[in-house]
């Protein structure tokens, strides 16, 4: 049987909201949103970020010293800035983790955004804070913290997202700063068993993998899983799988979550099996390249190309792996 624990039908975490989201609450919609993954067969669940207006609030709407601006920043995403350094005002988002655990025996999993993209894009050297160092070493320490408590509450899978990592220039830091401030948040002393904690570098790949700079990625940051594109067919996304070290796991996005367009069934199972010349499959999951809704007024798809999308991935991984997860 292969490895439970690598959760084999993955996604990224944000979900389409439904239309009627402020009518029913986000409360119920999250329970409804638990139904669907499990009706979906995924073996992962997430509270969708119904929450929350955007990928970056499970961290920024819990701490002081970060303020929202009507400014628009990187990706079209309303821009926050950092006048302090950051402290948390409670925990994050574990409490919705742990309602999450009551829902379903489906492994929860949350996404967080990663401390050095957080850094990278709300530092502003004219606000006070010493560097965009000092910034994202602030905010590793907040998100090792949550993740620490999410493992505790029953969160299995916790994916960081930095989608800058890929990227030629990550921002106000550099990229080995990048590396070192990511590397903080994910240590954990203990990892109960079947604990993943993955990182998901970038949604697209670059025209042109700098095999030296991927491999310092991999080797700087101790994730057990990484998340990777794999939705274009391109030699570029092997090249990502090629650098993977052995020793850690791989979630290949392998539908694109930005089309509605189905993918041909056969076309994607030949870039899987080509990802399997390098990387053994029994070290892999399957998912969407990106979340759907990672901005909740700016869904990707609507619910019913969503659903599809889902369903290709669900149906990808029994061609892989048969029916035993």
């Amino acid at each position: 049987m292969a490895d439970t624990f690598n959760y084999r039908i993955d996604h990224h975490g944000s979900l389409v909201r439904p239309t009627d989201l402020d009518a029913i609450g986000a409360e119920q919609a999250v329970q409804d949103a638990v139904v669907l993954q499990r009706r979906l067969r995924s073996t992962v669940v997430t509270d969708g970020d119904f929450p929350r207006e955007d990928f970056r609030s499970a961290v920024l709407d819990g701490v002081s010293g970060i303020r929202r601006t009507n400014e628009t920043g990187p990706g079209g995403l309303v821009r926050w800035v950092a006048e302090s350094l950051p402290k948390a005002d409670g925990p994050l988002v574990a409490d919705w983790a742990a309602r999450l655990a009551e829902l379903t025996v489906i492994a929860p999993k949350v996404s967080l955004p990663s401390p050095a993209y957080l850094a990278a894009t709300t530092y502003r050297p004219d606000l006070g804070v010493a560097s965009a160092r000092a910034l994202g070493e602030a905010f590793a320490e907040i998100v090792q913290a949550e993740i620490a408590l999410l493992v505790s509450k029953g969160v299995r899978l916790i994916q960081l997202d930095n989608p800058l990592l890929l990227d030629a220039d990550p921002g106000s830091l550099s990229f080995e700063d990048a590396v070192a401030i990511d590397a903080l948040a994910v240590r954990l002393d203990e990892r109960p068993e079947g604990v993943r904690i993955g990182v998901c570098p970038g949604w697209t790949a670059p025209a042109e993998v700098d095999r030296a700079r991927v491999e310092r990625l991999y080797a700087g940051i101790p994730a057990d899983r990484w998340i990777l594109p794999f939705d274009q067919g391109t030699e570029a996304e092997l090249d990502l799988v090629r650098a993977l070290p052995e020793d850690r796991d791989v979630c290949l996005g392998v539908v694109d979550a930005t089309t509605p367009e189905l993918e041909d069934l056969d076309t994607v199972l030949a870039r899987i099996d080509a990802a399997g010349e390098l990387k053994d499959l029994e070290d892999a999951a399957l998912s969407p390249s990106r979340g759907f809704a990672d901005v909740a007024s700016r869904p990707l798809l609507n619910a019913e190309e969503q659903r599809r999308k889902l369903v290709l991935v669900e149906t990808l991984a029994r061609y892989v792996w048969g029916n035993e997860f």
